[in-house]
Order: structure tokens, then C-alpha cells, then sequence
């Protein structure tokens, strides 16, 4: 919405005012919804972090179901120009994502742990023990 007008009265103004209106349509952005991942193989376990900054640990949702890892995210705002009287202008929004990872036979899903600091989301997933490097071990000929 312009709240103030062009002062050309000629026909071309027209088309530019058809053409160069929002209409007041939001289009969602598509890329922001899904959130980047880095994946990292250790020797202890595994770390993936999502990229996920303007929200609280308590908006995340994580979920282990048959060796699928679910981590997920909705959060519904609402943003008011205009309190009193007529609106101008009211604005909703909503925002969710899912990400699914299969998780290999060698993390232990009982000791999965999150953590959330400054915008990332890190989730360890620990191996079990025997899929964990063993020391080098040497044998004495007899």
C-alpha cells in the first residue's frame, strides 16, 4: 500500500501502478523454511547441527521412531501495525519445517542428547561401543 501517489496523470502511470503493486501479497519464502545441516562423523558419535536462529529450545521437537531420527519446528506470529481502530495493516505468519535422518546401526538411540546456543541446534548421537575405534592391540608369539 503507497501512501503517496504519483502525480502523473498520463496513461503510463497507470500500467506502472497495475504492474508495480504488491497487491499486498505475501509470498512465503521457501528457502528460509528448511534449515541448512552440517553432519559430522567422530570416532564417539555422530553431530548434526541445523541452522534454526530466532527460536527457543522449546519450539524443537525430536523424535526417535524405528532408526528415524525426526527433528521438526512450528511457530505461528502474529505481527500488529495498528492496535486501535481500523486495521492498515495485520500481517500472519507461520513457519514449520521437518527434517528425518536415518540413523546407521551403530548409534545407540538411548543416549541421543540436543542442545540449543546461539542460533544452532546440536544433536549428538553416540555410538555404541563396539562400533567405536578399538586401540591397537599387539600379540606376543609364545
Amino acid at each position: 500500500m503507497n501512501l503517496i501517489r504519483k502525480q502523473t496523470p498520463f496513461f503510463p502511470s497507470l500500467i506502472d501502478d497495475f504492474i508495480g503493486s504488491d497487491w499486498n501479497l505475501k509470498v512465503p519464502s521457501f528457502s528460509s523454511t528448511m534449515p541448512a545441516v552440517n553432519i559430522k562423523e567422530l570416532d564417539s558419535q555422530f553431530e548434526i547441527e541445523l541452522a534454526v536462529p530466532g527460536k527457543k529450545k522449546d519450539d524443537f521437537e525430536i523424535e526417535v521412531e524405528n532408526g528415524i531420527l525426526s527433528i521438526s519446528s512450528s511457530q505461528e506470529e502474529e505481527q500488529q501495525v495498528n492496535e486501535k481502530g481500523k486495521f492498515t495493516r495485520r500481517e500472519f505468519s507461520y513457519t514449520s519445517f521437518r527434517r528425518s535422518f536415518t540413523l546407521p546401526d551403530s548409534v545407540d538411540p538411548t543416549k541421543i542428547d540436543a542442545r540449543y546456543a546461539d542460533g544452532v541446534l546440536q544433536v549428538l548421537l553416540p555410538k555404541h561401543k563396539e562400533a567405536q575405534p578399538q586401540p591397537k592391540k599387539l600379540i606376543k608369539i609364545r
